[in-house]
């Protein structure tokens, strides 16, 4: 049997969309004001996400593209990588060519018309360095000097407050409070990295990753491969700098938790071979931090872990808990 469909007159079907509309309105009045307005941001590395999310605070979803252990210098975007790029409301990454493979596709996105924000760029060119073996090239790991890392936020409250103009003095305020604690950590790596003894005072790494910190903090830095990951360590360079930790008596070296510690063990090998004792002096985060949810896995908490442990294997004098804990002993 066939059935006859309703026939809606122009009335009725007016009639309908209206109390549709108002059902709908009344479902939104009942979810939180900002739960549609907050703006979706992505970042490359864990150190921007870091400061984007702690100035951002509720008024932003912020999300690291690039987790724990991840090097950016050879990173490839994957098509979901690019989908949530796409979809996002603002993008800031570190540049200088940090990203490396990645920076191509990040200029085509923001060449689209969407903001995205190099966080380098806010900093003072003059205090950036451009060592003579990066070809024309300036270091992209500005964050391993704290005091030149704070300089970036002025840009971020910036960014932040056109995506979301009621929101600027949330922002002002939490770059102020997050500036008093970065300035205090900046102290902090200046007291223990001096007093590791003048002749150890020599940090040697898997790659150049740490000259902001040796300019920033008085200590000498030695990579074994230079500016980039891919870049190679020739058998030359190990041998050169095998001499020296033998001559200069220098008791440790230090891998990265980004990079293989295949060269850094090269080095250990070599000077045992020439009767000198070189040990693993810990495992610093370079160009990511640690895992999600934990102390490392903090701006603070990184660079906490690196200073304290360089001091320590030098033979400097770190407070118990390192930085972390001279905050807790002061109340």
């Amino acid at each position: 049997m066939s059935r006859t469909l309703p026939r809606f007159t122009g009335h009725d079907l007016s009639r309908r969309r209206l109390l549709a509309l108002a059902a709908a309105t009344a479902a939104g009045a009942l979810l939180p004001a900002r739960a549609w307005a907050k703006p979706a941001i992505v970042a490359t590395t864990g150190q921007v996400a870091d400061m984007v999310r702690i100035v951002a605070a509720s008024r932003a979803e912020v999300t690291g593209l690039l987790q724990e252990g991840i090097d950016p210098h050879t990173y490839k975007l994957t098509r979901s990588d690019i989908g949530r790029l796409m979809a996002a409301d603002a993008v800031f990454y570190n540049g200088l060519l940090l990203e490396g493979k990645m920076t191509d596709a990040l200029l085509r996105i923001g060449g689209s018309g969407k903001p995205v924000h190099a966080v380098s760029e806010w900093m003072p060119k003059d205090r950036l360095l451009a060592p003579a073996e990066f070809e024309g090239q300036y270091d992209p790991h500005v964050w391993m000097d704290v005091a030149l890392w704070t300089q970036a936020m002025d840009g971020v409250v910036e960014a932040l407050s056109k995506l979301d103009p009621d929101g600027v003095d949330g922002f002002r305020a939490n770059e102020a409070a997050y500036g008093t604690q970065l300035r205090r950590l900046h102290d902090y790596a200046g007291q223990v990295l001096s007093s590791v003894p003048d002749a150890a005072r020599v940090l040697v790494t898997a790659h150049d990753a740490f000259n902001y910190l040796g300019r920033a903090y008085g200590v000498e830095v030695v990579g074994i491969q230079g500016l980039s990951t891919e870049s190679e360590a020739g058998l030359q360079r190990v041998e050169e700098i095998v001499s020296m930790l033998v001559d200069r008596k220098i008791p440790a070296v230090f891998v990265e938790t980004s990079v293989t510690d295949r060269n850094v063990r090269a080095l250990i090998e070599g000077a045992a071979s020439r009767g000198h004792k070189v040990v693993i002096g810990g495992s610093l985060f370079s160009d990511a931090m640690g895992a999600p949810g934990t102390y490392e896995g903090t701006y603070v908490g990184m660079i906490d872990h690196n200073v304290t442990t360089i001091a320590r294997a030098l033979g400097g004098d770190a407070p118990a808990g390192g930085f972390q804990g001279r905050l807790a002993r002061a109340g």
